[in-house]
């Protein structure tokens, strides 16, 4: 540890409870790192440190009088800029609402502050989280902080990069085809798609709609259980949500930290596309070096796949009705205020018939169904979280995997949307490098309400791998990014061509 801000969330917030560090502390280290290192990253787009200090210097009151403590007192926390955060510039990567100030926060984000979070800042995306290159008219491209010409992912890649360059222990997210799942694997973090419903969202365009779900990402397991558990809860708002008939079945105190598992007890499934993802050779041959080296750990360890057939379709479609119940107005009303992610997905929503999406709806049961039989004979899958190694941000989404192209702008994000079809939780956990230097993520997947199963899977998983530089979590060069020119002076940092 050279600063405070490098600091694991769970090793500062025991010390801010041992009164062997103060809460100010910790946020003046992260403010000096977010202005050390953010200029060739640009990932935290929007600040207001004096109301963070404010805050800050509360916790440290509280602290000294001696009250009860929450679980996240004084540690200062990223939020992805798709979530309101009162009186923080919350932009949703659109031109549209490049001036809005909300008055109110968000649920989750409410939640996070109750338990004690400081507001470090808003963490870039694209334009309403569409498409998994984090890129807008607004702020800009955020680069990977290991190689800052390179894609960071998204659609959470601000909170994927400030997290892997230590800016803040703890960062919020969301989740439609991996935007919790692909910037941990691209900036060597974790993130975590929970079950629908164990974090409620009080802005669901459609209620009943499982396909978006809310969630946590942090540098290590513990850290992202930390703060999973103030998340975790339940609002009349989400008809998601986690109680049934007023009792509640998955409880905050349930995720607070990893259960101890037995990896050994474990048959785990391995495979490398789910039957059908455009996975890249890079990606395939890092995979099965990934798996070969720790595949003994497990009581059995099985290539096998669920049968995901017309995964491909029903995503698209699905995502489509999405897309046209929250953007549809924005597309006819003020086109040139629309980037080109969300006017192909509204487009394309238009182009299907009711016949479509019920189609698509009957044969999303038949794949869960079939997820439901895999699972009788293993425990987790486990895969890789993305298709792809890292890109340049330049190119808007990948045409072409391999020579072969792809069939829409998010169609390389297959590893996770097979997965977000059918509602299962699932964990990126980064494993060391790719053969081009760039960070990996192996994709942990659970049961059907398997979420502490995975994390405790991942926890004991991280443990076993920290060992060896082959598995261990990749760290970027902090003080070369210091010195790096500023990626807001790189042709092209606002377009899209």
């Amino acid at each position: 540890m050279t600063e405070p801000c490098d600091l694991t969330a769970t090793a500062a917030r025991a010390l801010i409870g041992t009164k062997k560090l103060s809460a100010r502390e910790l946020l003046e280290s992260c403010i000096r790192r977010m202005d050390a290192v953010d200029p060739a990253v640009n990932a935290m787009v929007a600040r207001d440190d004096e109301a963070a200090r404010k805050a800050a210097g509360a916790a440290d009151e509280a602290t000294m009088r001696g009250e009860t403590l929450g679980a996240l007192h004084g540690l200062p926390v990223g939020v992805k800029d798709l979530e309101n955060v009162a009186g923080l510039r919350t932009t949703y990567g659109s031109p549209l609402y490049r001036d809005f100030v909300p008055k109110e926060d968000q649920l989750i984000v409410a939640s996070v502050r109750k338990a004690g979070a400081i507001i470090a800042g808003k963490t870039n995306t694209p334009e309403w989280g569409a498409g998994a290159n984090t890129r807008n008219a607004v702020y800009g491209v955020t680069g990977n902080p290991f190689d800052p010409t390179k894609s960071a992912a998204g659609s959470s890649g601000g909170s994927g990069v400030v997290l892997a360059t230590n800016m803040v222990p703890l960062a919020t997210g969301s989740d439609t085809g991996g935007s919790l799942r692909n910037p941990a694997a691209f900036n060597g973090i974790v993130g975590f798609r929970p079950s629908p419903g164990l974090v409620p969202s009080d802005k669901r365009a459609l209620g009943w709609y499982p396909l978006p779900v809310l969630g946590p990402m942090a540098r290590n397991v513990p850290d992202l259980c930390l703060l999973l558990s103030t998340m975790v809860g339940d609002d009349a708002a989400d008809p998601l949500a986690t109680t049934i008939h007023g009792r509640t079945v998955r409880r905050a105190e349930d995720f607070a930290r990893p259960e101890a598992i037995d990896l050994a007890s474990l048959k785990v499934a391995v495979t490398p596309d789910f039957g059908f993802a455009p996975t890249e050779k890079l990606v395939r041959e890092t995979f099965a070096e990934k798996i070969g080296a720790f595949s003994h750990l497990f009581h059995a360890a099985e290539e096998a796949t669920p049968d995901c057939s017309g995964t491909d379709e029903v995503f698209e479609i699905l995502r489509a009705v999405g897309f046209l119940a929250g953007h549809l107005d924005k597309v006819r009303d003020t086109p040139d205020q629309v980037g080109p992610n969300v006017r192909a997905n509204v487009e394309e929503g238009l182009g299907y018939s009711a016949l479509d999406v019920t189609r698509a709806m009957k044969e999303q049961t038949a794949i869960y169904q079939r997820w439901q039989h895999f699972f009788d004979s293993y425990d987790v899958i486990l895969a890789p979280a993305i298709t792809l190694s890292p890109r340049p941000w330049t190119e808007l989404f990948p045409s072409e995997i391999d020579g072969q192209p792809t069939r829409t702008y998010f169609h390389w994000l297959a590893m996770a949307y097979a997965v977000t079809i059918v509602g299962h939780p699932a964990i990126s956990l980064p494993v060391g490098l790719d053969r081009k230097g760039m960070p990996f993520g192996l994709q942990i997947v659970g049961p059907r309400g398997g979420d502490a199963k995975v994390l405790a899977v991942a926890a004991a998983l991280e443990a076993a791998l920290a060992g060896d530089p082959l598995t261990a979590r990749p760290v970027p060069d902090i003080a070369g990014l210091m010195k790096a020119r500023p990626i807001s002076e790189s042709p092209n940092f606002l377009g899209f061509d």
